[in-house]
């Protein structure tokens, strides 16, 4: 493996950046503020390739991998412009349908998301189910009519307000046993049964949390994505986008409030030196860039090995995912505390991270999940739930 970018890898990182510095998190904070969405970001960056550029070609993406979609996810949260979409409708859905999608699935589903004129939520947690996706309850059964019946609750479910339609986690009957078993669902918003409602969060961000309801809720028979027997392959084909993308995320998140904490150490003189020449102010800073930097190269080489098909991209994912969501939430702070009281005052723009950063530690998987996949799968340690 080898550390160093490729000339196009750099090119889009560069090109990335620079279409998402010309909207910045000024922007994004007045979207959320006004209850607006990031709208035209999105369309640039669909229009440019960026959103698509995981997509195979034959159906208009860039044909890229995992490594080039972090770096996409990374440079527009480090403008400022942190987009959960990307981790939900070109991670996610466009993998697990590339993957796992019948060729009429991904001719019809995949060129949308190519160039990001189509937006899907991925829907699998449920009040009662948490981290144990073996106790879903949301089930589709057979419509005697024809397709299916879906019928259950999902919630914590990003940006349902603003997508098509919804990749749902769901169980269907197994004919020959009885049993249910898990099962994916492409669910237009404005199917009959279908209802959501939103879940006032502390966190201020154009990209809202939902409750979502179906009610008995038809679909057609190409709804299934993958056919009956996709089963957990298609749902695992998923994970591991997922958690690469959310690294890369945080890993955005984080260097753009050190820049902002480094900046005003910088500019802020109250003993006659900036701030930023005293320890107390440095050595924070200092050490959460070494931390961000750390978790970039785990999330690189995640990205990395998930591109190549290695086994060890599950454990790598996780650690990358663990890593990012802990350096975000220590470079939040330094920057913060670096700003003294302007830290917590929106004027400055580092405040308001607090609440997205830590959000990380807690989803896609929790920290205390990704602590026991690694005990388990990487220590050989007892299964411990």
């Amino acid at each position: 493996m080898d550390l160093r970018e490729t000339d196009e890898q750099q090119l889009l990182r560069e090109s990335v950046a620079a279409l998402a510095g010309r909207f910045g998190g000024d922007y994004f904070l007045a979207k959320a503020k006004a209850g607006e969405k990031t709208t035209e970001l999105w369309a640039e960056a669909g229009k440019a390739g960026y959103l698509g550029v995981a997509v195979p070609p034959e159906y208009g993406g860039g044909g890229a991998g995992m490594v080039e979609l972090a770096i996409v996810a990374e440079e527009i949260a480090a403008a400022g412009c942190p987009l959960l979409l990307i981790v939900v409708s070109p991670a996610i859905v466009a993998t697990v349908i590339a993957t796992s999608g019948t060729a009429e699935q991904k001719e019809r589903w995949l060129p949308g998301f190519a160039d990001g004129s189509l937006r899907m939520s991925f829907a699998i947690t449920e009040p009662d189910a948490g981290s144990n996706s073996h106790r879903i309850t949301t089930t589709a059964r057979r419509d005697p009519d024809g397709g299916w019946r879906l019928s259950g609750h999902k919630y914590y479910i990003s940006g349902v307000d603003e997508t098509d339609a919804t990749l749902v986690v769901a169980r269907m009957e197994d004919a020959a046993s009885g049993t249910l078993r898990p099962a994916m669902f492409v669910v237009p918003r404005d199917t009959p049964g279908v209802s959501y409602q939103p879940i006032d969060m502390a966190i201020v961000s154009p990209e809202r949390q939902f409750t979502l309801f179906f009610d008995d809720a038809p679909l057609p028979a190409d709804a299934l994505v993958g056919g009956e027997e996709a089963g957990l392959s298609a749902l695992f084909a998923g994970l591991n986008p997922e958690r690469i993308t959310v690294a890369a995320y945080s890993n955005g998140l984080a260097r753009y409030a050190l820049g902002r904490g480094v900046a005003y150490a910088k500019d802020r003189d109250v003993w006659g030196t900036p701030i930023g020449a005293h320890q107390a102010v440095a050595h924070p800073l200092a050490a959460a860039h070494i931390d961000v930097e750390l978790a970039r190269m785990a999330t690189t080489r995640a990205a990395f090995l998930y591109d190549a098909g290695d086994r060890g991209a599950g454990d790598a994912a996780n650690i990358a995912k663990y890593a990012a969501a802990e350096a975000a939430i220590k470079a939040v702070d330094a920057a913060v505390q670096a700003h003294g009281g302007n830290g917590m005052s929106l004027e400055y723009g580092v405040g308001g991270l607090i609440g997205a950063v830590r959000a990380a530690r807690i989803a896609p998987v929790s920290r205390e999940m990704v602590l026991n996949h690694v005990a388990q799968h990487a220590l050989g340690l007892p299964k411990s739930y």
